[in-house]
C-alpha cells in the first residue's frame, strides 16, 4: 500500500490538472497536504481515508539565552 496519492489520483480527487489549482482545491476541501520542491501537492492516503497520521517528530531548535545569544556547552 502506498503512503501518498499518485499524481493521477490527485488530479482525480481535485478535478484539476494545474498544480496551483490542485493546491487551491485541496485547501477548499480541508485536506492536509504538503507542496514538494517542484510545486506539486503531496497528499497522504491516510488523509483521504480519514485516518489519523502518525505524529511527526518535533524539530530540535538550539536554546537561546535571554540576551539572544546562543548557549555554548
Amino acid at each position: 500500500m502506498d503512503t501518498f496519492l499518485t499524481t493521477d489520483a490527485v488530479v482525480r480527487l481535485t478535478g484539476r490538472r494545474r498544480k496551483s489549482k490542485q493546491v487551491e482545491q485541496l485547501r477548499q476541501m480541508g485536506l492536509p497536504f504538503w507542496v514538494n520542491a517542484i510545486g506539486e501537492p503531496v497528499v497522504t492516503v491516510a488523509a483521504v481515508e480519514g485516518r489519523k497520521e502518525a505524529p511527526r517528530e518535533k524539530v530540535w531548535v538550539m536554546p537561546r539565552r535571554n540576551d539572544g545569544q546562543k548557549k555554548h556547552a
